[in-house]
């Protein structure tokens, strides 16, 4: 045997298999976390009073829409980012640029008679930075999930993989937020939903990739 065969046999001794994936059934498992927040947050009681009023007005179909698409396309980038050799960048620019586009179609649409008034009665940034708080509490369990799903995997670019971790565990947890959410007024909801979506990328763009072991 060769020094360089002893090389390569020694550094070999150590690692672990890369498991078989089954990405399908990693996606089920993380959305069925999702609704299982969903179903605690309506066994307390969280649902909005007047959600069977609302659920079918062009907002709410607006803003659960949107979300729902963000959740699904940056969860499936997220999941084909752990297996060599695909990369997170393509399919994160392009939910990315959807998420840009359901902004503008947001904005275009006329705040509720309710929400009138100055710039920051329509932000409420006391009951903003709420809702912020709740998407992080509701992303971090996805987050988790999503990074235990990463380590147990083989990501080339492990920080673009957390980036679309981050981002899908966010939106997902916005898209269970709307049933508790009260507020109508889309500005309201870009920016603060944006913040909490923005807080939870960037938490798990810095943790996923080293610094956080399951």
């Amino acid at each position: 045997m060769t020094s360089n065969d002893a090389l390569i046999l020694d550094l070999a001794t150590g690692l672990a298999p890369v498991r078989r994936r089954n990405p399908w059934r990693e996606a089920l498992w993380v959305l069925a976390l999702a609704g299982a927040e969903l179903a605690l947050l309506l066994a307390f009681g969280a649902m909005r009073p007047d959600m069977g009023r609302v659920i079918l007005s062009p907002f709410m179909i607006w803003k659960m829409g949107s979300l729902a698409m963000l959740t699904g396309i940056s969860l499936v980038v997220a999941m084909r980012s752990f297996s060599p050799p695909v990369s997170a960048r393509h399919g994160m620019t392009v939910a990315l640029g959807l998420a840009g586009l359901a902004m503008i179609g947001g904005m275009g649409m006329a705040p509720p008679v309710e929400g009138g008034g100055s710039l920051l009665d329509r932000l409420a940034p006391a009951h903003g930075l709420l809702c912020v708080t709740a998407i992080i509490v509701l992303a971090l369990p996805l987050m988790l999930a999503l990074a235990w799903l990463m380590q147990r995997a083989a990501p080339v670019h492990p920080r673009r993989s957390a980036f679309a971790s981050g981002f899908a565990a966010s939106t997902c947890a916005g898209l269970v937020f709307t049933a508790c959410c009260p507020m109508n007024d889309p500005l309201y909801i870009i920016v603060w939903y944006s913040v909490g979506v923005a807080a939870v990328t960037l938490l798990a763009r810095w943790l996923l990739p080293g610094r956080l072991r399951l």
